[in-house]
């Protein structure tokens, strides 16, 4: 199973500019219930904020909630493209110590994944299966 399969019915995707402030972000996280937005301009994927880029401003910068999006974001931000394996993802996102992965196909951003998103989806096929499977014995 694919991540681009996870992409249907989720929310639609919350970016911001780097000019947005932190406590705008924070507003964004708070009010739609993630816990990342993507910083994007000209349809470029400039880098990421999550509640964790936050916390660490904390420590870094005095007025955290002052700051701007391309202050605190990380750059580079890891991709995957949607016909990437759950597990591969799940494989990046564990070495590469994220929890939200942007989906990308030719440049274009389709969609954001949590590892949230995957370990549900890994659980939902496992209990199908088990269901599928309890089935195919009571009728043979």
């Amino acid at each position: 199973m694919s991540i681009g399969t996870i992409l249907t019915g989720k929310k639609p995707l919350i970016s911001v500019a780097t000019t947005t402030t932190v406590r705008d972000i924070a507003q964004l996280l708070y009010d739609n219930r993630i816990g990342a937005v993507l910083v994007i301009e000209q349809g470029e994927i400039l880098g990421i904020v999550s509640e964790r880029d936050i916390v660490a401003g904390l420590h870094v910068h005095e007025s955290i909630l002052d700051c701007t999006a391309g202050q605190i974001m990380t750059s580079p931000v890891i991709t995957a493209p949607p016909g990437q394996e759950i597990v591969a993802s799940m494989g990046v996102m564990t070495d590469r110590r994220v929890r939200h992965l942007p989906v990308v196909e030719h440049g274009r951003c389709l969609g954001l994944v949590s590892i949230g998103d995957l370990v549900k989806r890994r659980i939902d096929d496992a209990e199908a299966e088990a269901s599928a499977l309890k089935d195919y014995i009571q009728t043979a």
